[in-house]
């Protein structure tokens, strides 16, 4: 019986296999952002690094991720996910993604470029191809999900897929300790500061040819159902440029964007100096508080990993999206307070940071799914581009300005002071949300606290 073979849509294993194929970029690209992340202490003394470069200008380069996303690169790439589609769109950042981090790569592995001065700002270029490259393949990858799961467990396949992209973070600042160890003499050469950024790039080649999988796995799907990646509409209904202040306009949607940019700042940028705030808050008298202080962070992803997934499935089956919001920014706020002010003793410097984990959890298994429901599906590329852009705005300022908190202080001083940063961050993020669960209730008609349908 013709009715006997499943299209790719109807089987359940074609739709994860689909899924697994996006998630290796988005690991790759985890993991090369966060490469410096658990090192990141070793800058306070750059004279020992032959690379040179001291905590100002790690926040200068770790800020460089977001220029081109800022200045317009995610609106036009959004623009053009949706008049392209993923597969063409995507193909193309994911190769940028994996350009710019060679760029990174070559510049800080180069004697001669170092010997310049100048290492960087090149490796700033490459920072910014790699950060345009990684948010617009971030896009079309949630796009995608949300294209092959809609209308089954998309909160699921969404909080899986960023617990499983989180797992490059973790590799990311465990391994990177290992991988950049002292030297007897305290220096750090060229050769062991450069072997993060080495597997990074082997990481994002090897996601660029799992991408090309899933290409051929979505071109067969569209066939199959007679759809274009394009997302083909009626003539009236097709983007315009004015759509981009329609969804603006949409003050849901805006409110997400803001929560999104305030969230996403207390975690991200603080993982950028997390080795640094720990080492002189916890650990002052403790030998060998390093590797503590990387174990520490690392439990960011571990706790995402499995707490992601748990809260997309219960998004899915009982909604509270907005309710689910609030919770998380008030934790991170929380561990915020608690990493700034508690006791100098390890304990709290764990307690803080698994608070820290979990809301990280809770905010984006509701948040990335709330998106679908407020926006309509032909202008989903340019929306998620949006986000990103806005998010993006602080993804930049944030680690130049903490950055700058670090180098003009030090010890206890220095990391209180880059805590005030993202405990006022985290009061706007509670603030956001709560203005998006009242305006939720007086707009139940947009379904932001329905659950999915299975």
């Amino acid at each position: 019986m013709t009715n006997a073979v499943k299209t790719l849509k109807e089987s359940k294993s074609a739709c994860w296999i689909a899924w697994a194929c996006l998630v290796v970029p988005m690991f790759a690209s985890y993991f090369f952002d966060d490469m410096f992340s658990t090192i990141s202490h070793i800058f306070k003394n750059p004279d020992m690094l032959e690379l040179g470069w001291n905590t100002m200008d790690y926040g200068f380069y770790a800020g460089g991720y977001s220029f081109l996303c800022v200045w317009g690169g995610l609106i036009v790439c959004g623009m053009l996910l949706d008049k392209w589609g993923v597969r063409v769109t995507g193909s193309i950042f994911v190769g940028l993604m994996a350009a710019g981090a060679a760029l990174v790569y070559v510049t800080i592995s180069s004697p001669a470029i170092v010997a310049t001065g100048k290492s960087l700002y090149i490796a700033y270029v490459g920072c910014m191809l790699f950060g345009l490259g990684s948010e617009i393949a971030g896009v079309a990858v949630t796009r995608s999900i949300a294209k092959w799961f809609k209308g089954k467990s998309m909160a699921l396949a969404m909080g899986l897929q960023l617990a499983i992209a989180r797992l490059g973070t973790a590799a990311a600042l465990l391994l990177s300790p290992v991988l950049v160890a002292e030297s007897a003499t305290g220096a750090y050469p060229l050769d062991v500061t450069n072997k993060p950024a080495f597997w990074g790039l082997m990481l994002l080649l090897l996601g660029s040819i799992v991408w090309a999988v899933f290409v051929a796995m979505d071109a067969k799907f569209d066939k199959e159902q007679g759809t274009s990646d394009k997302v083909e509409t009626a003539e009236e209904d097709k983007f315009k440029f004015s759509d981009i202040f329609k969804i603006l306009g949409n003050k849901h949607y805006l409110l997400i964007s803001l929560l999104c940019v305030f969230f996403y700042c207390c975690i991200i940028s603080f993982k950028k100096f997390a080795t640094a705030i720990l080492i002189p808050r916890f650990g002052a008298d403790a030998a060998n508080f390093e590797q503590t202080a990387s174990m520490m962070v690392s439990m960011i992803p571990f706790f995402t990993v499995v707490f992601t997934p748990l809260f997309g499935g219960l998004v899915d089956k009982i909604g509270k999206a907005t309710t689910w919001m609030i919770t998380g920014s008030v934790m991170v706020f929380a561990a915020h307070v608690i990493i700034a002010f508690a006791p100098g003793e390890a304990i709290f410097g764990y307690i803080g940071i698994a608070i820290l984990g979990v809301g990280y959890s809770l905010v984006p298994a509701a948040m990335w799914p709330s998106v679908p429901k407020i926006v309509p599906e032909k202008n989903l590329g340019t929306a998620y581009s949006l986000i990103y852009w806005i998010q993006n705005m602080g993804m930049m300022a944030v680690p130049i300005i903490v950055g700058h908190i670090l180098n003009k202080y030090s010890g206890v001083e220095a990391a209180v002071n880059a805590e005030y940063v993202f405990i006022i961050l985290g009061i706007v993020a509670i603030s956001v949300s709560l203005l998006l669960f009242f305006s939720s209730k007086k707009n139940p008609h947009l379904n932001l606290d329905v659950p999915n349908k299975q």
